[in-house]
C-alpha cells in the first residue's frame, strides 16, 4: 500500500478516480476528491492536478461533513 502524506504530488497517487460535484463550474474551478485504496480520502485542485494532494482520514472526512450539515460553514459562504 502506498503511504500518502499531506502535500503529495496528485498525480503520483495510483489507483485512485478522481471525481467533483455536479455542481462545480464548467471553467473547472473545482475541488476533486478521491477514495484511497488503504482508506481515507485525496483532495486536489481541479486547475492544478498534479499540484499536491490533501490527505484526510474517513473520522476527518466525517467530522467535515457532520459540520457542514450542522451549519457551522454556513456563515463562510455568500
Amino acid at each position: 500500500m502506498q503511504q500518502l502524506d499531506n502535500g503529495v504530488q496528485a498525480d503520483l497517487i495510483e489507483g485512485v478516480v478522481w471525481r467533483k460535484s455536479r455542481h462545480s463550474a464548467p471553467g473547472g474551478n473545482c475541488v476533486e476528491v478521491a477514495a484511497l485504496p488503504g482508506g481515507g480520502f485525496a483532495f486536489r485542485n481541479s486547475r492544478d492536478p498534479q499540484g499536491p494532494a490533501l490527505i484526510y482520514t474517513q473520522a476527518e472526512l466525517d467530522a467535515f461533513v457532520a459540520g457542514v450539515k450542522d451549519g457551522e460553514f454556513d456563515a463562510m459562504v455568500g
